[in-house]
């Protein structure tokens, strides 16, 4: 792990708050993802007239509006990305969740992505290891079972309840039915049906859902989590605590094959912003916290409460390590779940560019656990 990742615990524990303007518009989504893409053109980064060109005109990145996304939205927002670009223009689109981004990247319309290992693998398998790489890491942590404390009160108490998942096959949903799996109880992957009632449910409408009683509990990433903490509901499982080294990967950056052949330097440069991304928000933790609230708020329409990301922002631990060997953990856990067959990830991850990177800042090269093109 590079020294930045091992020092943003620290440091993201520190301080309140910054104070954040005041942002004006309806809530859509409260920063929780929008169900399609979006291409959000008031704020693609546009390049001065005399700035740098590199190889592509434009490049598409696609993010989720969760705070375990935060290297793009911080990166986005303090321009830290758009900086090295050049003269190449970005066009960020928002996703709910990792199935959506996929189809994206799979079918063109976007070029790099921040999402989790679950989806990653899954594009990789179905496109026979043809249209994605893995090239980053992003972020660790920020994933909690949250529950309803008049309800379920042990984690035994969750046979027989409602839990929801952000979509059958994401992160959170493998990561879920792994557990129960583990727990000695059976549920159907693809009904959700069984000891556990698996309630496969849009982050932005999770909430209500809780309120409402629809569902009592909910395996979901940050914000999400903290949102249901605020209606009243009680953390029961960090999922971090499920990890030996207490580290998983949560975030990636992908890359279109077709994408990273032809546009190396574009790669290079969004790589070269993503390092000083994280660099910067391991150095200024209030700062950063502030930076992507109002990136959430720009996407969504409002900040999030102090009482929602105050508790939130301290258990994503970013990290341009991607962690290889935890996706190999839950690529293992998707296939006992029977959502995949028995995936070769070799050649999942190229790092050269990162490593490129790293070495050029004087930070140590990460390992792709022997899973990078050969």
């Amino acid at each position: 792990m590079p020294a930045t990742a091992t020092t943003a615990r620290k440091t993201l524990r520190r301080g309140a708050a910054a104070a954040l303007p005041l942002l004006i518009g309806a809530l859509a989504s409260c920063g929780y993802g929008s169900q399609a893409t979006k291409d959000d053109a008031k704020t693609a980064a546009v390049p001065a007239a005399d700035a740098k060109k590199l190889s592509a005109p434009e490049v598409r990145i696609g993010y989720f509006p969760n705070l375990t996304h935060a290297t793009a939205l911080v990166g986005l927002q303090e321009g830290l990305i758009a900086k090295e670009l050049g003269g190449t223009t970005i066009k960020p689109q928002t996703f709910n969740a990792g199935p959506s981004e996929i189809e994206a990247l799979n079918g063109g319309s976007l070029d790099i992505g921040f999402i989790g290992p679950s989806p990653s693998i899954n594009g990789y398998v179905k496109s026979k290891g043809q249209n994605l790489r893995i090239i980053s890491g992003s972020a660790s942590g920020g994933v909690k079972l949250v529950v309803n404390p008049d309800k379920i009160k042990t984690l035994d108490d969750l046979k027989g309840k409602k839990i929801a998942t952000p979509q059958k096959g994401n992160t959170q949903d493998v990561a879920f039915l792994n557990w129960i799996s583990e727990k000695g109880w059976s549920v159907d992957p693809e009904s959700g049906k069984g000891d556990v009632s698996v309630v496969r449910t849009d982050n932005k409408v999770t909430p209500d859902a809780f309120k409402q009683g629809s569902i009592d509990g909910a395996w979901v990433p940050e914000p999400t989590a903290s949102k249901l903490v605020s209606d009243g509901g009680s953390v029961l499982l960090d999922e971090t605590s499920l990890w030996p080294d207490k580290k998983f990967v949560i975030t990636n950056v992908i890359v279109s094959q077709k994408f990273l052949k032809e546009h190396a330097d574009v790669v290079e440069a969004v790589l070269r912003g993503t390092v000083k991304t994280n660099e910067w928000i391991n150095a200024n933790p209030d700062k950063a916290k502030a930076s992507a609230n109002a990136k959430l708020a720009a996407d969504g329409g409002k900040p999030l409460d102090a009482k929602i990301i105050d508790p939130a922002w301290p258990s994503i631990l970013v990290t341009d390590d991607p962690l290889a060997g935890t996706l190999k953990t839950e690529s293992d856990w998707a296939v006992k779940a029977k959502l995949i067959e028995q995936p070769d990830l070799t050649g999942i991850y190229d790092l050269t560019l990162l490593n490129k990177v790293l070495k050029a800042a004087g930070k140590p090269e990460v390992s792709d656990a022997g899973l990078g093109v050969k």
